[in-house]
């Protein structure tokens, strides 16, 4: 019987080293035949979903979204439709086959055949559906889609589900963090659903009422330092809920600088950020009878970039444990969900615990273009870098 270390070193050869070459990660998928999970697919599903695994992905850039939402008359978003009518499936159809040939039988676990149904759903959803050619066609179209987009919210702490328990499974065999295979298809995965939910959530918004400065999910006149304060202002609030108190905050910017991007991506990284700082901060003096410093956040404005620095005197990092803060089996929180949870409803929004609140963040910078950097003193403190690219000019990155 193959060990676990000897599996690592056949998947580490095979498809997980290969990521961008001809043969690619994806298609290393479609060639081999689907190991299928317990609960298998119908022979005709399965050929369905191989058929669109087997095209290529297209990606966007925000500039084209703003460029292609300025005017959303009739003919702009019919054309919409039938580009995610055609672009959607294949995203879709590449996420079922990673999910079908997960290594440490991963793809037989509950939550990851949930997820894995979900997807199948949405995928046979669409492509039963006929191209969109005319207006009605359209508003058909998009009411599946809010469909689809509210089937899969909960995909995120269901599958933290099922990657916690193949951790608690592993833990005493193989060490967490050589299981690079995992980490690198959490990170395609939640990339490639990062980019399905926001193209489906910005043509669903080109058909509601405009909001001033608005193209569809894009503010075009973003004030990060305004976002900033509300990410701090709901992260300090559940600090406060957590420890009894909450430290200080300075933010430093101009207000008045704008820019063309997601406030809502935005949010959630400076969220995710400050929930860190806040957390490490409190721990640090809760019990010291000294002023507690604050955390100071700084927005700059640069030419490629704008920037956001989140600086804390919270004890810092070992040097030895930052690669681990980007990996999705660390955590020095506690886990969230219940043991008896397995659906994904009454799933919190918020994953401390899990793991995975640095390294989703890191992917909704580089969605864009931009990145989220760490830098620590141990003994001292963290400071975070949180690159947002202004320019709109680079294609989101398809696993």
């Amino acid at each position: 019987m193959i060990s676990l270390m000897a599996l690592l070193r056949l998947f580490r050869r095979s498809a997980w080293g290969l990521k961008g070459s001809p043969h690619s990660f994806s298609a290393w998928f479609v060639r081999t035949p689907i190991s299928l999970a317990r609960e298998k697919l119908s022979q005709e599903t399965r050929e369905e979903v191989l058929e669109y695994a087997s095209k290529k992905q297209t990606g966007v850039s925000l500039k084209y979204m703003l460029d292609f939402g300025q005017n959303p008359i009739d003919r702009q978003l019919l054309l919409s439709a039938q580009f995610l009518h055609r672009e959607l499936p294949v995203r879709l159809a590449h996420r079922v086959v990673e999910l079908e040939n997960l290594p440490y039988g991963l793809s037989s676990n509950s939550k990851i055949l949930t997820v894995r149904d979900w997807y199948v759903e949405s995928l046979l959803d669409l492509v039963r559906l006929p191209k969109p050619k005319d207006v009605q066609g359209d508003l058909k179209f998009t009411k599946t889609l809010r469909d689809i987009y509210e089937r899969h919210v909960h995909v995120v702490p269901l599958m933290a589900k099922g990657i916690n328990e193949l951790k608690k499974e592993l833990s005493n065999e193989v060490g967490l963090y050589e299981l690079p295979e995992i980490h690198q298809f959490l990170d395609g995965f939640y990339m490639s659903r990062i980019g399905v939910r926001f193209l489906i959530g910005q043509h669903i918004s080109l058909h509601e009422p405009p909001e001033e400065n608005f193209i569809g999910l894009i503010d075009t006149r973003c004030s990060p330092v305004r976002v900033c304060r509300d990410a701090i202002a709901d992260a300090r609030d559940l600090c406060s809920y957590e420890f009894g108190s909450s430290p200080k905050v300075d933010i430093y910017g101009d207000e008045d600088f704008t820019f063309a991007y997601v406030p809502s991506h935005i949010h959630h990284m400076v969220f995710e950020l400050m929930k860190n700082s806040l957390r490490a901060v409190q721990d640090k003096y809760a019990e010291k009878l000294v002023r507690t410093p604050s955390i100071r956040v700084v927005v700059a404005e640069g030419a490629e970039d704008v920037t956001i620095k989140v600086s804390d005197e919270g004890g810092g990092i070992p040097r030895s444990g930052l690669p681990q803060i980007w990996t999705y089996l660390y955590s020095t929180a506690r886990c969230p969900l219940p043991e008896t949870q397995d659906d994904g409803s009454e799933a919190p929004s918020v994953l401390a615990g899990y793991g995975y609140g640095l390294p989703i963040s890191r992917l909704y910078a580089r969605y864009f273009g931009g990145d989220l950097q760490v830098i620590s003193m141990e003994g001292y403190g963290t400071d975070a870098y949180l690159h947002l690219n202004r320019l709109g000019n680079v294609q989101e990155p398809l696993p």
